[in-house]
């Protein structure tokens, strides 16, 4: 019988994000009971076969659904984005060597610091003069660099790259708050990695999806906790890995492919995001913050022309059962995030709201 709830919101919130009921109550289950074995998810040993055959058969969905090369690895650790940032000039920077870095919004920032620990960062582009709300274009990346590394969506500011940057370097790119949303050519990077918590799964999980002949060209010698290729040979278990999570990212997984895989999620993505912005756009009373061309499908960031309305419209959309629009603490406004398992109908909330709003105060 399914575990009963109360009635669920609307939830917009940027991360940890909404996850489909069904995988939910899947996990809600495990957590009880795991496939009748009378044992928790929650208590099971990673080594034992179940749950390798879990994390064998989440790393294979994820191939799967990019459409990965076949000798293309993946790898799932804790600590997130934040890890990442360390784990790529430590994994592609040689020695003496730099990478190069698109600045778009604060983890393009916090990246750049991390490499700067381990070398040279190059900054080939920014948005910085504009306080990030565009995306940089017509740059050109150095051939004396060991990699290029860029966020391909910005959840803070809104932006979200349309077209990838051509690399003559191995390319890298943070895809935490966008990854599964649309179609990848993933032979054309060296390494993708994002945090689980968006469109994957819950938070405590973090993706690496490479190309193993990129890795050891670096000089470093490094300790078995930084290096990936340690991490890959032991299939994710050279420590224990994040047993719940990465269970949980297994159950969205399978719940994407039923439902339309990757190219499925952008069909559904572009319809919301194309409800809520022509909102933004047909509503005088709502300014969107974004360049239009740049406009991120995941992250609609939007504020009130008069902020001092802000107080009431609060009240209208917390009325409705809408959750996490407020925006982030460093940059104020509206933000609605609407990953994958968001469905529309959710985003026709807002709307009303919104609609409901202008009319009020038009």
């Amino acid at each position: 019988m399914p575990i009963q709830t109360q009635a669920k919101v609307h939830n917009f919130s940027a991360g940890p994000c909404v996850l489909p009921q069904e995988v939910f109550q899947q996990a809600a289950q495990a957590v009880l009971d795991w496939d009748g074995s009378g044992l928790s998810i929650l208590e099971v040993s990673h080594r034992g076969k179940p749950f390798v055959a879990v994390m064998e058969k989440t790393m294979a969905l994820v191939k799967e659904l990019l459409g990965a090369p076949a000798h293309y690895q993946v790898v799932f650790l804790g600590g997130g984005a934040s890890m990442g940032f360390h784990l790529v000039p430590q994994n592609f920077m040689k020695l003496g060597g730099k990478g190069a870095y698109a600045h778009t919004g604060e983890w393009s920032k916090r990246a750049i610091k991390e490499a700067k620990l381990a070398g040279e960062a190059v900054v080939v582009a920014s948005s910085e003069d504009k306080n990030f709300n565009y995306i940089p274009k017509g740059f050109q990346v150095p051939n004396d660099v060991d990699y290029f590394h860029f966020t391909s969506n910005n959840t803070i500011y809104g932006t979200q790259y349309k077209q990838f940057p051509a690399s003559p370097v191995p390319l890298i790119c943070d895809m935490s708050s966008d990854i599964m949303s649309r179609p990848v050519n993933v032979a054309d990077f060296a390494m993708i990695y994002a945090g689980a918590q968006k469109n994957m799964g819950p938070a405590g999980a973090t993706m690496y999806l490479f190309d193993p002949d990129a890795l050891g060209k670096t000089g470093r010698s490094l300790s078995p906790m930084m290096d990936l290729a340690n991490h890959a040979a032991k299939e994710s278990m050279y420590n224990t890995p994040p047993v719940f999570p990465v269970y949980v990212t297994m159950l969205t997984l399978e719940w994407l492919k039923r439902n339309g895989g990757v190219a499925g999620a952008e069909k559904r993505n572009a319809a919301k995001a194309g409800l809520l912005y022509a909102a933004i756009d047909r509503l005088p009373i709502f300014q969107g913050t974004t360049a239009k061309e740049d406009r991120s499908v995941m992250n609609a960031t939007f504020v009130l022309k008069d902020s001092t309305l802000e107080p009431s419209f609060d009240e209208l959309w917390k009325a409705a059962g809408i959750s996490g629009i407020r925006g982030h603490r460093s940059v104020g406004g509206y933000r609605a995030s609407m990953y994958n398992a968001l469905p529309i109908e959710s985003v026709q909330a807002l709307v009303d709201v919104m609609e409901d709003f202008a009319k009020r105060n038009g």
